[in-house]
């Protein structure tokens, strides 16, 4: 049986990394191969580092798309917190997967620029970085997520997840790709 994508949308600092994490650890805890794939880390990872020119993210989130696809396709879950600021991004990642749920972090822009644990929002201010989503590029939100959470630390939003990723996939030790 195929495994799923769970997509964590939102703008930077919406709490995606924390929920993202408290996904993973939980479908581990309960037996079920899961993949956590972290945005951030995703791009740290690949060589060349993708930069963040329209071209370079259209690139970059295609390639993520795709991977999250991969593993889901395996049978475990791939656990995605990535901005995607762009709907097309994540109906890119819909179309590949077996099955996606995407989560909406309903966060507000006053919010995020406070919490700002990375000072991208300062760097942003300060002209040191553009096109960062939700200051100086457009966030487009879903309209019709299947999840939506309040933050990292949203215990309903984490059990919706958990109900919706059970039914994708049992207990499975094994990925080839």
């Amino acid at each position: 049986m195929s495994g799923g994508v769970v997509w964590i949308t939102g703008l930077p600092a919406s709490g995606k990394s924390t929920l993202a994490a408290r996904v993973h650890r939980a479908l581990l805890g309960e037996g079920r191969v899961s993949c956590l794939l972290d945005g951030d880390e995703v791009r740290d990872a690949l060589v060349p580092r993708p930069g963040y020119t329209p071209r370079e993210r259209d690139a970059f989130y295609e390639t993520l798309a795709r991977l999250a696809a991969l593993i889901a396709r395996q049978g475990p879950i791939a656990v995605v917190a990535a901005t995607a600021h762009r709907r097309a991004y994540r109906d890119r990642a819909r179309a590949l997967a077996p099955r996606l749920v995407e989560v909406y972090m309903d966060v507000s822009p006053e919010v995020c620029r406070e919490r700002d644990p990375k000072g991208l929002y300062r760097a942003a201010r300060a002209g040191e970085i553009g096109a960062l989503p939700g200051a100086g590029s457009a966030y487009e939100a879903p309209p019709s997520p299947e999840i939506v959470a309040r933050g990292g630390e949203d215990a309903a939003a984490l059990e919706a997840i958990l109900e919706r990723a059970r039914s994708w996939s049992a207990a499975a030790n094994v990925c080839s790709w």
